[in-house]
């Protein structure tokens, strides 16, 4: 029997969880379209590496945080595979600082890549999905979904709301072959360790039963299993990514 090429986009797949999650899923065959807000060459190097795994790559860039670059990503996914069955909703911006101190700007920012962009992008591609019986939705919430954070109040507020629409999403569209589940990492080691984030990271192990951070590739391992077939009968769930760590 003949299985059909299936499209995947994933928003921020410019590098470490994104990047992760696009290679692991175009080793399992996908066509991968590769989004990133800036860095165009970063991008572009992961598409290389999709196509070295046998399959096509579309790099689509764009700020998901506009209305306007959300509907231009899906408009040339679309326009490029025909199709897209997977949509990871992986792009976030993590701001810190006093609750007092932030600007309405600062939490519309925030609300419109962490959270809205979900909402766009699904609604641009759930018909298709709905089409062909078969979807896979997957959203990074992180552990500001679980817990509220001192400091990053907008960013804890978008992703309590990105579970929310992952179990929404999940009851309204289930019976049409399509599955909305949420991945939580905790502390993930970066491709690149940036020497402003090394004392966090390291003052992290403390909390993490596993005594390790993560790495990209186990998050991607998750997200690669609830986009595969095997993971069909996985909807509505959040999965935590966090070596056990609670806080």
């Amino acid at each position: 029997m003949t299985v059909a090429v299936r499209t995947a986009l994933i928003t921020g797949a410019g590098r470490n969880i994104g990047r992760a999650i696009a290679l692991a899923l175009a080793e399992d065959g996908f066509q991968i379209v590769v989004n990133g807000r800036r860095d165009r060459p970063a991008c572009e190097a992961v598409a290389e590496e999709v196509r070295a795994c046998g399959v096509r790559a579309l790099v689509a860039m764009g700020d998901v945080g506009r209305a306007e670059d959300c509907a231009a990503i899906a408009t040339a996914a679309l326009a490029e595979f025909g199709t897209v069955d997977v949509l990871v909703n992986n792009a976030a911006i993590r701001p810190a600082g006093p609750f007092l101190e932030a600007t309405e700007e600062d939490w519309r920012a925030v609300m419109a890549v962490d959270l809205e962009a979900a909402i766009r992008l699904s609604r641009a591609l759930l018909p298709g999905m709905i089409a062909r019986r078969w979807g896979r939705i997957v959203n990074l919430t992180g552990m500001q979904a679980i817990h509220g954070y001192a400091g990053r109040a907008a960013v804890s507020v978008a992703k309590h709301g990105l579970w929310g629409l992952t179990k929404a999403l999940a009851k309204e569209f289930g019976a049409h072959g399509i599955t909305v589940n949420a991945v939580s990492p905790g502390p993930i080691a970066p491709d690149q360790e940036e020497a402003a984030g090394a004392a966090q990271r390291r003052a992290q192990l403390s909390r993490i039963p596993a005594g390790r951070l993560g790495t990209p590739a186990e998050v991607a391992a998750v997200v690669r299993m609830l986009c595969s077939e095997g993971g069909g009968f996985v909807n509505g769930q959040m999965i935590q990514v966090n070596g056990g760590a609670e806080t």
